[in-house]
């Protein structure tokens, strides 16, 4: 009899409470496609033709986005100087492009370099370790999530995402950020790499020219091996 008046089935309230809302299951799956194809899109970038600037471009607009970001900037590694400077965003405020570089280990993106950790702050006016609160406060900065950008465990840079309304960010936030940052990390690396072979292919073709001209000297001119490399050093002066 108690058992009609409770109105049915016991356990049935609980059994309906736990049953999953769709339209939350179409958000997720909405952000993940969304994730997806950032990545994807990142991936293309990476191995195209594109100078390495308008890939670094790429990376933070596309990054923006998917994040729901207000601002997202990418700041590279200055090893000689021990700073990290500007090297990409999507904002085109002077306040913002104009800020100083970041010494290692100062602000929150010189801890996450330094330290080789993602750092998220819910509002970087009210964070002493923020360092430019004013253009914060200017451009309407409040949460900030940070991760390194790591290739072959070292760090190269941080990427930075601001949102203009407090926010908490998710381990999957910070796991999408930190998987576009290495991708772009990859993306200079190989860069860097092109170059460096680059220039290695161009010594080594001038280092021919002038062992084929020595070789020339010496066969017509009767000069010695130190004589023939000093007359193409003088000519070559001479061309300057």
């Amino acid at each position: 009899m108690s058992r009609k008046d409770d109105g049915g089935a016991p356990g049935a309230e609980s059994r309906g409470a736990h049953l999953a809302d769709p339209s939350t299951d179409a958000t997720s799956d909405g952000q993940l496609r969304r994730q997806i194809e950032a990545l994807e899109e990142v991936s293309r970038a990476i191995v195209s033709d594109l100078y390495l600037e308008d890939i670094l471009k790429l990376i933070v607009m596309v990054t923006a986005e998917v994040m729901d970001s207000n601002i997202c900037s990418l700041l590279l590694l200055n090893e000689k100087e021990g700073t990290l400077e500007i090297r990409a965003t999507q904002s085109v405020s002077d306040e913002y492009l104009n800020k100083p570089p970041i010494r290692l280990g100062e602000g929150i993106a010189g801890l996450v370099a330094a330290e080789n950790r993602p750092i998220q702050v819910r509002d970087v006016k009210a964070d002493p370790r923020y360092a430019n609160k004013k253009v914060a406060e200017k451009e309407g900065l409040c949460s900030l999530l940070s991760v390194p950008m790591c290739v072959k465990g070292k760090v190269i840079g941080v990427l930075n995402c601001y949102t203009s309304e407090p926010r908490d960010f998710t381990p999957q936030d910070v796991s999408l950020l930190t998987a576009v940052a290495n991708q772009a990390a990859v993306a200079i690396e190989n860069t860097e790499l092109m170059v460096k072979t680059r220039v290695i292919q161009e010594e080594l073709e001038a280092r021919k020219l002038v062992d084929r001209a020595k070789e020339v000297l010496m066969t017509k001119k009767g000069l010695s091996a130190a004589e023939a490399f000093q007359r193409i050093q003088r000519q070559s002066m001479n061309t300057r």
